[in-house]
């Protein structure tokens, strides 16, 4: 147990334990979101975050969107009511796992090689034990926050959040009254540089997204005939010129940041245009880092036909659509210029893009709060490529950031198990993200 400025116990030994088991718990829920509610919901995990928090002392509320579908909010008061409060935001649904492709079942919680092992055990599952942990053990042990702390633990963020954030932002905006800044997933983890300097990069901005559906019709016929109108020939065409296309390298302000920071850790000026080099030195966060420099179009689904001699009428795909934050516009018409006239394009779901600077009380307390515990560390900004609830409570006027903080192995492909196959969070990160929760907590 270490000692705060203030003379305060901080990370204790009772939550650095409890974390491991409350993350274990939470991973054995299973929570998978197909995006159709044909999973088993989120509920079992609201309950569990609502009982845990209520045997502290604290009054949470669950709010079911639909069957199945809950979130838990609960408040903590602080020092200082009058101060504009903190939210910290976690979503409890995962997506799928197929338990065949795992080394230890996804929903086992099983602890081997120094990790506990689980879909969701850095996406976000990592993120809502901390929090539990430290909020519990500052309950039973009476030490109040600076200001109000709200805690929102959120169903389906991993499609979109129609049924959690967007519904609380919604239908219930009262709960956040007076909430300023938040902090969530995808930030606070490390990336060592060298034995003197370790970074920790703050997700500060994030891509806007377009998820599509793209169409194409033609003229049905006999597939022995020959045809000029064929739905699926055209689609495939305008897929594959999507899929190969390489869009512009654009430096959003976030991005310059990092760079900098970057340059000055490596010792060497960088240059956004000529990212090959420096991406094969950042090892597992090199698919983060590459993805912020540019938009990007995936395909991800196609569908035609009903049977091998019939010519289909339509043929349709779909689309993963990520843009910088300032480069919608360009994004859409690059778009339509690659995909064609032929190609009908609607969205499946969009939202908007965010970017913050890097400054302020809040950024402070991360860094005395990381430096605390690793005497090396430096917190740098950086763009997620993908997106999270913080879209949705920018709409309140929250001020968002990604902090869940990780001391992170090197050799560890960190972007590697978000989504992925055997995904699994060291230990000695969870204990060491408790410590460093708790102090930021301390001065936020």
């Amino acid at each position: 147990m270490s000692e705060s400025s203030t003379g305060k116990a901080v990370g204790g030994g009772n939550a650095e334990k409890e974390v491991v088991d409350l993350c274990r718990d939470l991973i054995r829920i299973d929570t998978s979101n197909y995006g159709d509610h044909s999973g088993p919901g989120e509920r079992l995990a609201a309950e569990y975050v609502a009982e845990k928090l209520a045997e502290v002392g604290l009054e949470p509320q669950i709010f079911e969107s639909h069957k199945g579908r809950a979130s838990t909010v609960a408040r903590i008061e602080g020092e200082d009511p009058s101060r504009p409060a903190l939210l910290i935001h976690g979503h409890t649904d995962v997506v799928p796992a197929n338990a065949a492709d795992w080394t230890h079942d996804p929903f086992s919680g099983e602890i081997a090689d120094g990790c506990v092992w689980g879909r969701g055990a850095v996406d976000m599952k990592d993120m809502d034990a901390m929090t539990l942990a430290v909020v519990r053990e500052r309950m039973r042990t009476g030490r109040k926050p600076p200001r109000d702390i709200v805690l929102a633990f959120v169903a389906d963020e991993e499609a979109g959040g129609t049924y959690g954030a967007r519904y609380l932002v919604d239908n219930h905006p009262g709960l956040f009254e007076g909430v300023n800044e938040a902090i969530s997933e995808v930030g606070g983890f490390s990336f060592t540089v060298n034995e003197k300097l370790r970074l920790y990069l703050v997700e500060t901005a994030q891509k806007g997204m377009h998820w599509m559906k793209l169409t194409v019709d033609g003229t049905a016929g006999h597939g022995s005939m020959i045809h000029k109108d064929n739905a699926i020939t055209e689609l495939s065409e305008a897929v594959g010129r999507l899929g190969r296309h390489k869009f512009p390298v654009r430096v959003t302000k976030t991005l310059r940041h990092f760079l900098d920071e970057l340059s000055d850790a490596l010792g060497t000026e960088l240059d956004p245009e000529n990212m090959d080099e420096t991406l094969a030195k950042l090892g597992g966060i090199s698919k983060l880092i590459g993805a912020s420099l540019q938009n990007t179009a995936n395909p991800t689904q196609l569908g035609a036909g009903y049977k091998v001699n019939v010519i289909p009428g339509q043929a349709t795909a779909h689309v993963d659509g990520r843009y910088l934050p300032g480069y919608e516009e360009e994004f859409l018409a690059d778009l339509d210029r690659i995909l064609g006239p032929n190609v009908k394009r609607e969205d499946v779901h969009a939202d908007k893009a965010l970017e913050t600077t890097f400054d302020g009380a809040l950024v402070d307390a991360m860094q005395t709060a990381l430096v605390a515990e690793d005497p090396i560390a430096r917190a740098v900004p950086y763009m997620l490529s993908a997106g999270t609830d913080a879209k949705s409570f920018d709409d309140l006027g929250i001020r968002g950031f990604g902090f869940a903080p990780l001391k992170l192995p090197p050799e560890l492909d960190f972007a590697g198990m978000f989504h992925g196959v055997d995904e699994r969070v060291p230990v000695d990160g969870l204990q060491f993200g408790v410590r460093v929760l708790d102090r930021f907590i301390d001065h936020c």
